[in-house]
């Protein structure tokens, strides 16, 4: 378990638990709680890359992603209403971050995994079978305790994702279907932008030309870097284990 200033998480098992504590209005395009809408905690669960294939094959129990993550969390005496993402990269890769400046804080939970790398745009190939190892979505989840307009939090999701895809394309990430390529991100990635109701910090707009977007744009980018970093050693480990 650990605390940051009223947000606290903490993992069982497969999954990442956040307790928001209090209502904070999010964006999100997770299965569980996607679009706009509100949450006390967010979930991050690891499924394997192929739950079908698999003896014990949990795609059989889950039937819709949404309703699966929701007796999840009722398991995990989870807050509601609750955002749910999933993930087939262990938890013990996630990276946690925060960026500051003056009172206002963003932190970031990131779980990073490129297997199922792709580049915006490029021709549609039939999906391969991934490996049990594999571990193929980059999920980012955003809290801070500014209180975001709709406008802002729709410039918090863009911030993200170029900082996410100026990452993978530093690191010279290929495309899993075109190695020709350079990777955007992945088929699977997800993004949940949690921002605080209390209206003590309110910002207007989070572009990168404003401090809030300059510390996504860095808090993203560091854990980002981070969670390649730690997938390359996973699949390493894996890879020598098998």
């Amino acid at each position: 378990m650990a605390r940051r200033e009223r947000i606290s998480y903490r993992i069982e098992g497969e999954t990442l638990i956040i307790d928001l504590k209090n209502i904070h209005r999010v964006i999100s395009s997770a299965p569980r709680g996607g679009g706009i809408g509100r949450a006390r905690s967010i979930l991050n669960h690891q499924v394997p890359a192929n739950p079908s294939t698999r003896k014990h094959s949990i795609a059989r129990s889950w039937g819709d992603p949404a309703r699966y993550l929701g007796r999840l969390a009722i398991r995990l005496k989870a807050r509601m209403p609750v955002i749910g993402l999933m993930t087939a990269v262990p938890m013990k890769q996630l990276v946690v971050d925060r960026e500051q400046c003056g009172p206002v804080w963003v932190e970031c939970y990131c779980t990073v995994g490129v297997t199922n790398a792709v580049r915006a745009g490029e021709p549609l190939l039939p999906m391969r079978r991934m490996d049990a190892d594999d571990a193929g979505t980059i999920n980012i989840i955003l809290i801070t305790n500014a209180t975001l307009t709709t406008t802002a939090l729709v410039g918090a999701v863009q911030v993200a994702t170029e900082s996410k895809t100026g990452t993978l394309i530093k690191n010279k990430v290929q495309s899993t279907a075109h190695a020709s390529l350079l990777a955007t991100g992945t088929g699977t990635d997800a993004v949940v932008i949690a921002s605080s109701l209390g209206g003590r910090y309110r910002m207007a707009y989070s572009g990168t030309h404003t401090e809030i977007g300059a510390m996504i744009g860095r808090v993203v980018t560091r854990c980002v870097q981070e969670g390649l970093t730690r997938s390359t050693r996973w699949c390493s480990r894996s890879l020598i284990s098998g």
